[in-house]
């Protein structure tokens, strides 16, 4: 919300040297937040001129230039080159003498141009800041000033204006007019403040005779879409006449161009009093007026010229001929008012703000009415504001006001609310007395009453935000001052915190972080085609979840798979020259239950606690979302060195990955031989926790990476982290660290080639019993001594007895028993 200083100066005082600095300090005390400084940006000589003879010039160029000669107040007129010709001898200009600067900034000074010196620039209304007028000078008889020439025009004009910006929270909509600013630098500064409303005067007799009838056959949530409506008659007004040059100025700064005298004088009327209005030329109405929601198929054309197709829900106001506004939202092409108007309808209403709220959405048409509208209009104002428009009509436009109009008012009174006396300090914990709970109450417009256990209050009508005891309280600590609530750190309850869930998903990501992964955070609307390739390893179809209204219909489905987002983040960076990446996330999949219906449940209404059968089935609506966690490797594991080659990623990485990940969450991760129909046959490991599936680690298929715009090399690791979770150990088991030294053997097996070394590995840990600490492979020869056919699978085992030393016939005893072990399962041989 923009604040011109000399319009809201009209409604409360202000300190003769008021600065952006004390205004911003004292709303910000209030609850607001400063949002800028706005202002014309004229500085430096720019006064009144007229033109006492101009000579056009053709120039080479093709243009015709005029040489002027401009009364600028001074003994001699001023030469100065002007390009406009719009303009007569006699005409009142502003010139912009050397020395000023204009917005841009644009300094003046005297220059040669085409042959002349000129000294000084007559300006337009676009090089002022009053507008995009740009094809001719500011004339100004326009503005309806005639002015001696010399006179100073920046306060003339209203350019030595400013303007602070404030940002309004939704729940403050009353605070969009200078009417609420005002209020609110009142209660900051106890200033003076003087209500616009009440300096209306309203008619001698209620307007009447001007048919309006309601008929809102489909309200929102049983709330009628309208619940005050005003309207009057101002007939024989000229909508030639210009706009006064200070309602134009404090229109600029509140950020709205001048269009024409009768709209502007309607956009003033809502900044100054927070009521949106609406004018309608008399003439080209058809009977009276009716509010009504829209018909099936039904088209209206808005003041914008699109024709747009209507939604049943959207409320119009129609007269005999079909709708001529979106009520609260923007008015009609054909009852708009121009130039030949000269009989107009004002209407001011209340409407209902969930409805206004969904037309402006649906039609995309975010406008400076549907704003305030959706944030709750004081329904106590729209008579004073259309008796304004009709008061500045006739003294502006030279309108008469008529007696017809008409006066429908449904609306509903504030509800009185209890407040206990010791409520506030209690909640708010500060001490606050009875006095100044009373007074923070009053000087918002509340009426306060006393009750046997503190007070009946009741809300002003311009705050319906005001609803319950713990609105009135927060009233209380704004308008009393945040300054007198302290600052303590709370104290955490004992016996909360994170769950064990939340706990071990903290440790997983903090383990893949701590080996040198970037975290991202991809989005979850994916294309059919990421979804069938990386949600299933099968190549089975896999159910997902479509969006209803999705942002990009080619990634218009929930993921079933972490790696699309994690493929795309790493196509963005290799774009942009980051070739050696490690990246992980750890999200929700969405992996619905094929034939479930989900999402089907009615939502239930916003203001009203959801019932346990209600919240049942909105949870039984919503498919399975277990967290995975995914990475993926690119580039270069370890980069080039002097004296050391780089070492590529491969699906080394990835396993590394999958371990840290399974040690964070203490779980035992058993690799086998796998298979991914988005990974490489033969670079492929299914990871296990005990006989569950739990993921998958390898490498991209090259096809797939060739299309995707990747390296041919892409290592990838997706474990679903919930099954992880649940098999680990609700309690770690530490285990001793035992002194005793230990004893290492190596064991080479000949197998076939078609057997698993994770395989022959588990085996050889089995057969070797509880002496052997750790075993791991170590070599994997085909060669020369080798059969065709097979391979010889070399182990490093180190042996440990926890009390006492072992012997060399103990540890060998043990791999002896290994031996034989896996002879028996894949008829292993000792390598000679």
């Amino acid at each position: 919300m923009r604040i011109p200083i000399s319009w809201l100066g009209e409604y409360v005082d202000l300190p003769e040297d008021v600065s952006v600095e004390h205004l911003h300090a004292a709303l910000v005390r209030v609850g607001f937040e400063e949002e800028g400084f706005h202002g014309f940006g004229v500085t430096g000589p720019v006064v009144v001129g007229q033109i006492l003879e101009f000579t056009p010039e053709p120039q080479t160029n093709g243009k015709t230039i005029n040489w002027c000669q401009v009364d600028v107040g001074e003994p001699e007129p001023r030469g100065i080159v002007c390009g406009a010709h719009n303009f007569a001898v006699g005409d009142k200009v502003v010139v912009s003498l050397p020395g000023a600067v204009l917005p841009g900034p644009f300094p003046i000074a005297a220059r040669k141009t085409y042959g002349h010196v000129s000294d000084g620039m007559i300006a337009s209304a676009r090089e002022l800041g009053l507008g995009e007028e740009h094809d001719g000078i500011l004339l100004l008889t326009s503005l309806g000033i005639d002015a001696e020439p010399g006179v100073e025009a920046l306060s003339l004009l209203g350019l030595d204006d400013f303007a602070v910006e404030i940002n309004v929270t939704p729940d403050r909509g009353y605070a969009l007019s200078l009417r609420g600013v005002a209020r609110e630098y009142s209660h900051s500064t106890g200033a003076a403040f003087r209500d616009p409303a009440l300096a209306v005067p309203a008619p001698a007799t209620a307007p009447e005779g001007f048919p309006v009838t309601v008929a809102d056959g489909g309200p929102i949530r049983g709330r009628s879409g309208v619940s005050v409506f005003e309207s009057r008659v101002v007939r024989g007004i000229d909508a030639t006449r210009p706009t006064p040059s200070w309602m134009v100025a404090r229109l600029a700064l509140a950020g709205v161009r001048s269009i024409s005298l009768p709209v502007d004088i309607t956009n003033y009327v809502m900044f100054e009093l927070g009521q949106p209005i609406h004018g309608y030329d008399l003439d080209t109405l058809t009977g009276g007026i009716t509010i009504r929601r829209a018909r099936v198929g039904e088209t209206f054309e808005t003041l914008d010229g699109k024709v747009r197709a209507l939604d049943v829900q959207d409320l119009l106001v129609t007269d005999d001929s079909g709708p001529i506004g979106l009520a609260g939202v923007m008015g009609g092409a054909k009852t708009e008012m121009t130039a030949a108007t000269t009989n107009v309808l004002v209407e001011a209403g209340n409407w209902e703000p969930v409805s206004i709220a969904r037309t402006a959405r649906r039609h995309k048409l975010p406008s400076e009415a549907a704003k305030r509208y959706e944030r709750g209009v004081d329904p106590r104002i729209a008579a004073p504001a259309a008796d304004r428009v009709v008061q500045l009509l006739v003294e502006l436009a030279g309108g008469t006001a008529d007696m017809l109009g008409s006066s429908f008012d449904e609306a509903v009174a504030p509800t009185a609310i209890e407040l206990p006396a010791a409520y506030a300090s209690r909640l708010i914990g500060v001490e606050y007395t009875p006095e100044e709970i009373e007074r923070s109450l009053t000087m918002i417009g509340a009426t306060v009453e006393d009750a046997a256990a503190g007070y009946t209050v009741t809300p002003p009508s311009w705050r319906p935000d005001l609803t319950d005891k713990a609105t009135l309280v927060e009233e209380v600590a704004r308008i009393v001052g945040y300054h007198r609530i302290p600052s303590v750190l709370p104290v955490a309850p004992s016996g909360r915190g994170l769950t064990r869930e939340q706990r071990l998903r903290r440790a997983a990501t903090q383990s893949l972080a701590s080996g040198g992964l970037t975290e991202v955070l991809s989005y979850p609307f994916v294309s059919t085609a990421s979804n069938d390739l990386f949600g299933s390893a099968t190549g089975e179809p896999l159910a997902a979840i479509k969006l209803a209204n999705a942002l990009d219909s080619e990634h218009g489905w929930m993921r079933t798979s972490v790696l699309p987002g994690l493929i795309d983040a790493a196509r963005r960076n290799l774009s942009r020259g980051l070739t050696d990446l490690a990246l992980y996330e750890i999200g929700l999949v969405f992996r619905p239950v094929s034939g479930a219906a989900y999402g089907s449940g009615a939502l239930p209404v916003g203001d009203a606690r959801p019932s346990s059968e209600t919240l049942a089935e909105l949870n039984a609506g919503i498919p399975p979302q277990p967290w995975h966690a995914a990475a993926l490797f690119v580039g270069d594991a370890v980069p080039k060195q002097p004296g050391s080659p780089a070492i590529p990623v491969g699906i080394g990485d990835a396993l590394g990955a999958a371990h840290q990940l399974a040690l964070a969450v203490g779980v035992p991760l058993a690799v086998r031989q796998g298979s991914h129909q988005a990974m490489h046959p033969g670079r492929t490991a299914a990871l296990y926790v005990g006989e569950t599936l739990v993921g998958h680690a390898g490498e991209l298929l090259p096809a797939v990476a060739a299309a995707k715009d990747l390296p041919r090399v892409v290592a990838l690791l997706e474990v679903d982290l919930d099954a992880l979770i649940d098999a680990a150990n609700e309690d770690v088991t530490p285990h001793p660290i035992v002194s005793f030294p230990a004893a290492t053997q190596d064991l080479s097996l000949v197998v076939t080639d078609a057997t698993p070394a994770g395989d022959v590995l588990a085996t050889v840990i089995e057969g070797a019993g509880a002496l052997l600490e750790r075993a791991h492979l170590v070599d994997d020869y085909r060669g020369t001594g080798i059969e065709p056919g097979s391979k010889s699978l070399t182990f490093a085992l180190r042996f440990r007895a926890p009390d006492r030393t072992l012997t060399a016939a103990e540890a060998t005893e043990a791999k002896t028993a290994a031996v034989a072990l896996a002879a028996e399962r894949f008829g292993a041989a000792l390598r000679e």
